[in-house]
């Protein structure tokens, strides 16, 4: 039986078998009866290298169900990945080739990946408790990593939720794209999340997300 426990504050990644949100669990195991090859199950965040590198760490919602959820590498076999990492290897936050594959031999530099809800949703919405049942693993990366100097949040969810996880207020550190806040020492990078709906519909455009980017490195690099 699957009991609700709270996760230790001090572990960045939740176990396979995380139960906290029954919706989420309920998900992931009827997944795991339809495609038994995929990962299915809670996503951890991606670093490469030694964690005291990483500058920058990059927020995203959550796990897409054939991307993410499927490979277990965040941003990995879905649309969303393929903007995010040709940027990152345009700004020099990544090296080698992105082939949608965890086996692509692509690696980070000075940068990581993670998601503020860490389990796939149905129809890639989570609702406010799973949001909250999650952060105290984003609370966990963000300690994890000692020399982290900037954020960027993809998405209203996850800039909100960082927001909150840093002890900082909605309303004083409102989400916008291409917009920056400082909060508990970290410079916060926001932006539209790279899905294909906001990119397809025009919401987001390669040079909109680029230009945060942009921002981020000369940011980092200073």
């Amino acid at each position: 039986m699957i009991t609700r426990t709270d996760p230790p504050p001090d572990v960045p990644d939740p176990p396979r078998d995380c139960p906290l949100c029954p919706r989420l669990v309920d998900f992931r195991l009827h997944w795991r009866q339809q495609e038994r090859d995929w990962h299915n199950a809670p996503v951890d965040t991606w670093a490469s290298g030694k964690d005291e590198d990483v500058r920058l760490l990059i927020i995203g919602l959550a796990p897409g169900l054939r991307g993410a959820n499927r490979t277990a590498r965040p941003f990995t076999g879905d649309y969303a990945g393929d903007l995010l990492y040709a940027t990152l290897l345009e700004y020099g936050f990544a090296e080698g080739t992105y082939r949608a594959d965890p086996d692509d031999g692509m690696r980070l530099k000075q940068c990581a990946i993670t998601n503020a809800v860490r389990c796939v949703p149905p129809e890639n919405k989570p609702v406010g408790a799973e949001i909250n049942h999650c952060r105290p693993f984003l609370l966990a990366t963000l300690a994890r990593f000692s020399n982290l100097k900037a954020l960027v949040t993809l998405g209203k969810i996850a800039h909100d939720t960082t927001t909150r996880a840093l002890g900082g207020r909605i309303a004083a550190h409102p989400f916008r794209h291409a917009g920056t806040s400082e909060l508990a020492g970290y410079r916060i990078f926001s932006s539209y999340h790279c899905s294909r709906y906001n990119t397809n519909t025009g919401r987001l455009t390669p040079q909109m997300f680029a230009t945060v980017f942009a921002e981020a490195a000369g940011f980092v690099r200073s």
